[in-house]
């Protein structure tokens, strides 16, 4: 659908709601019928990191960090081609529909996976979990691109590929000043910050939204939503929750998320109980090995995830710190375990909480899913 033709199709649904009944559903005082294609609004229900507004002759994205309100901001009008009006003050032209992308983490890729367009995606950083055929064949043919790493990007590779825009992580480390003089329009995909997997998982309306793909990113996203909070209900009464932990040690230190991060509702949403549950923190944090075991020595399970070459087990953790045999989950074998070595974790993950959602319920209430096959997290035997 052309943007004005929707633009026509959203403005219709307003001027009809706030006519007092005046005119007919689906009609203009000329008595032109309209079709009222509501299934073509990207309206956030969860996320909150973008907002979108549509205005006669654009629409308006509005990106921020879900976790900072005071961060920075940054605004987006989305046009076709053909626009020659003026756009609003503090915003950026963009034009839509986006016909090449270059994505910098694989959280952006899984949204352009999912939508089943990855022929957009003309260049990628790492290709070090990358499990999905059609993106290692693209890579193999030469029409997706590695343009470097965070902080060392090629900026030859870049200004080659020439792509419509840049998906890019403002808040993280990444380097990007190094990149702006290419002229080259970087959007802020920050799902990453989200604070919910729901709310992680509908930035695929984002992408939708820019690709030409709101209809099929609207619909992706009711299926997740349903089967998520479907699941979710089955837990919601549990008699028992079981209290999960989650990281390892680190060059001395031990890393794990906060209480407010997607992370912990989920393993909330599942019927369980994060050990740092009370913790305001929604990113990650750096803990000493005395806190976590003052906290989680009697907890019932211990969730890890790494990229580990061989076969994973608990002997495995023992060698690398004596101290883990201390963790009633180490010795009553509690370990929620997923190699990304073996699944495809960051580039399917974000855009399948619900397939997530099972895999912790399983391991924490296996009488509600006896029959469950893991996906992601398996109880390591």
């Amino acid at each position: 659908m052309k943007l004005s033709r929707f633009i026509l199709t959203f403005t219709s649904a307003v001027l009809l709601s706030s006519c007092g009944g005046r005119h007919t559903a689906g009609q203009h005082a000329d008595n032109e019928v309209v079709a009222i294609d509501s299934t073509s609004m990207v309206s956030p229900k969860y996320a909150q990191g973008f907002k979108v507004k549509y205005l006669d002759d654009m629409v308006l994205l509005d990106i921020n960090d879900p976790e900072n309100r005071e961060a920075e901001r940054f605004h987006f009008a989305l046009t076709d081609k053909d626009f020659s009006g003026e756009i609003p003050e503090g915003y950026s032209r963009l034009n839509i529909p986006v016909e090449s992308a270059i994505c910098m983490t694989s959280l952006q890729l899984s949204n352009f996976l999912k939508l089943g367009i990855p022929e957009k995606v003309v260049g990628i950083t790492s290709t070090r979990h990358l499990h999905n055929e059609q993106m290692n064949r693209q890579l193999k043919e030469g029409t997706t691109h590695k343009i470097g790493i965070e902080g060392n990007f090629d900026n030859e590779v870049i200004m080659a590929l020439n792509p419509d825009v840049i998906f890019i992580s403002p808040f993280k480390r990444g380097g990007y000043d190094a990149i702006r003089n290419v002229n080259i329009p970087m959007i802020p995909h920050l799902g990453y910050k989200e604070l919910t997997p729901l709310g992680q998982s509908e930035w695929i309306k984002v992408i939708g939204l820019l690709t030409g793909n709101t209809e099929k990113a609207n619909e992706e996203f009711r299926a997740i939503e349903h089967r998520y909070n479907d699941l979710k209900a089955k837990v919601d009464t549990v008699s028992t929750r079981p209290t999960v932990f989650s990281g390892e040690m680190r060059g001395g230190n031990w890393y794990a998320v906060g209480g407010k991060s997607f992370l912990a509702q989920l393993f909330r949403d599942a019927g369980g109980d994060y050990f740092l549950k009370d913790n305001e923190e929604s990113g990650g944090v750096t803990l000493d090995y005395e806190t976590v075991y003052t906290n989680a020595a009697n907890a019932d399970y211990w969730r890890i995830v790494n990229s580990f070459e061989g076969e994973f087990s608990y002997d495995v953790l023992k060698d690398q710190d004596n101290r883990y045999t201390d963790f009633d989950a180490w010795k009553n074998h509690g370990v929620i375990y997923c190699n990304m070595k073996d699944v495809p974790f960051y580039e399917k993950m974000p855009v399948e909480p619900e397939v997530v959602l099972a895999d912790f319920i399983h391991v924490f209430h296996p009488d509600i899913f006896p029959d469950h096959q893991p996906s992601y997290y398996h109880l390591l035997k």
